[in-house]
C-alpha cells in the first residue's frame, strides 16, 4: 500500500524555484543596469566638476593678473608723481626756495622749545 504523495507537489515546487530563480536573474539585470547608469552619472559629474574646478582656476588666474597690472601701473603713476615732486623740489632748493630744513629751523626749535619756556 504505498501511495506517494510527493510526486504531486514536486512539479509545483519545481514551477516555483523556476519562477523564483527567473525573478531573480531579472532583479539582478536590473541592479547592474542602475549600476551601470549610476557609474556614468558619477563619471559624467565628476568630469564636469574637474571642468568647473579648471574654469574657475583659469578665472582667478585672468582676474589675478588684470588686478596686478591695475596695481602695477597706480604704482608707477604713483611713483612718477613722487618723483615729480622730489624735482620741483630739487629745484626749488637749489634757487633757494621750497621746504628745505633751514627753512623750518626757527619753527621746529619753537616746537620743540616751546614747552621748556611755559614752566
Amino acid at each position: 500500500m504505498a501511495t506517494t504523495t510527493s510526486g504531486a507537489s514536486e512539479p509545483d515546487s519545481v514551477e516555483a524555484l523556476k519562477r523564483v530563480k527567473a525573478t531573480e536573474k531579472e532583479w539582478e539585470e536590473r541592479l547592474e543596469a542602475v549600476r551601470a547608469e549610476a557609474e556614468t552619472t558619477l563619471r559624467e559629474l565628476r568630469d564636469e566638476a574637474a571642468t568647473a574646478v579648471k574654469d574657475a582656476h583659469a578665472e582667478a588666474d585672468r582676474d589675478r593678473s588684470a588686478r596686478l597690472e591695475r596695481a602695477r601701473a597706480e604704482t608707477a603713476k604713483e611713483a612718477e608723481a613722487i618723483v615729480a615732486e622730489g624735482r620741483r623740489a630739487a629745484e626749488a632748493a637749489t634757487r633757494g626756495e621750497g621746504r628745505g630744513p633751514l627753512d623750518k629751523k626757527d619753527a621746529v626749535l619753537g616746537v620743540v622749545l616751546g614747552s621748556l619756556g611755559t614752566d
